[in-house]
């Protein structure tokens, strides 16, 4: 299994470079990983604890970024290696202040995890959600440098439940202690023989709540709203906008719409203008008072955690593609959310249906028909969102058990 697996990481490897030229992503990954050594030997380690934490992408380290900033807080002094494996997450974080280190994770070869654990020499290591890398965690574990697998989640057609899964099983065995979301991965785990398991939850619950706490005002949001309820339609997709521009050309009464699109060329937010009959108006080109409007397009980043204040009901887009967006930070404000049929990967859209907080459709009739009813009944949409936020409120504090247990002993 080790062969066949190194020769899997290989492949990619050479598939990244052959692809290189014409994809932007790869481009970007080979670019990354070819400069990670020369920035390693610019890079001084120094004799303070350090702590390394490896996420794939932006979403795994928006899970390690509450621990990492409350192990800061609880030692000052400990260093933070931070290594992403996606460029969709470096080329974003790559000025993050809560690391001391960012870093390309170098692909999984014995010689690279070598090189690497030699260069940081870690105290601890946090993979963050399903990162495995056998060469990097047998390395890890054959020099006794705790490791830790944090806001896991597991389910039975992953090959560590599989009769051919033994390598993926041994990974499993590496880890100090494995903190994961929910019973049934706690239980998978147990049935293979995976005793350091805990049931902790997920840090994305901490995390949006953070962002809730500081969340900032945005005037020119708050002047569009003026007081009057919004629908704010978040990482929408083309198939989601179809459905709500058919909804929101149709509707005549007091609620307002905020559209913030996963894509924000301008291509794209001319399409969306185009299709929609209201009167709308762009964030970054608003002129006169917003409240004349009744259709605001979010067409820059790093708004829409905060827009949902401003919401009464959410709709969370990308259910009509490869899966839903993140859903708690609307939940997190207390308004029910609304999203497509493909969620049923992400256990907290599970969750939000179970207890009431979240709706799914399937088309543009079934989302008329819940957002006629959340319109037209208040006394609903009031309940609906305080399910929304019981139910975040109920999945907080993973990150203080586990900052506790990454304390230097």
């Amino acid at each position: 299994m080790a062969f066949l697996y190194n020769i899997g990481v290989g492949a990619y490897h050479l598939g990244v470079r052959l692809a290189a030229p014409f994809n932007e992503k790869a481009r970007l990954l080979k670019k990354g990983r070819k400069e990670v050594w020369e920035k390693i030997r610019s890079l001084q380690r120094g004799k303070e604890r350090l702590v390394w934490f490896h996420a794939a992408s932006l979403g795994e380290f928006e899970q390690g970024r509450p621990v990492m900033e409350k192990l800061k807080q609880l030692e000052p002094d400990t260093k933070i290696l931070l290594t992403f494996f996606s460029p969709s997450g470096y080329e974003i974080r790559k000025n993050y202040t809560g690391a001391d280190y960012i870093l390309y994770l170098p692909s999984d070869t014995k010689g690279h995890a070598i090189r690497l654990i030699e260069a940081f020499r870690p105290d601890a290591a946090v993979f963050i959600k399903y990162e495995f890398w056998y060469h990097y965690l047998h390395e890890l574990y054959r020099r006794h440098i705790p490791i830790y697998l944090i806001s896991a989640i597991f389910r039975p057609e992953q090959p560590f439940f599989k009769s051919w899964g033994g390598l993926y099983r041994k990974m499993l065995g590496f880890f100090t202690r494995l903190y994961v979301q929910d019973e049934q991965s706690m239980q998978l785990l147990t049935a293979i023989g995976i005793k350091r398991a805990q049931l902790t939850g997920d840090t994305r619950f901490d995390r949006v709540k953070q962002i809730a706490d500081a969340a900032k005002d945005i005037e020119k949001v708050r002047l569009f709203c003026e007081d009057q309820p919004a629908v704010v339609c978040g990482s929408t997709w083309p198939p989601d906008e179809d459905i709500l521009l058919d909804y929101i050309n149709r509707y005549d009464g007091p609620y307002k719409w905020i559209i913030a699109p996963h894509e924000i060329g301008e291509s794209h937010i001319k399409t969306i203008i185009g299709k929609c009959h209201k009167k709308v108006v762009r964030y970054t080109q608003s002129a006169g008072n917003p409240a004349d409007y009744d259709v605001l397009i979010i067409d820059c980043i790093g708004l829409l955690s905060s827009v949902y204040r401003y919401g009464k009901i959410a709709y969370i887009g990308g259910g009509f593609g490869v899966g839903i967006h993140n859903t708690l930070e609307a939940a997190v404000y207390g308004i029910p959310v609304i999203f497509g049929p493909k969620y049923q990967k992400f256990k907290e859209a599970v969750s939000l249906l179970q207890e009431g907080g979240g709706f799914s459709i399937q088309n543009g009739n079934e989302l008329k028909e819940i957002l006629n009813s959340l319109i037209q009944s208040p006394a609903i949409t009031r309940t609906a969102g305080q399910k929304a936020l019981t139910y975040v409120n109920s999945q907080l504090g993973a990150t203080e058990i586990i900052s506790e247990e990454l304390k230097a002993k």
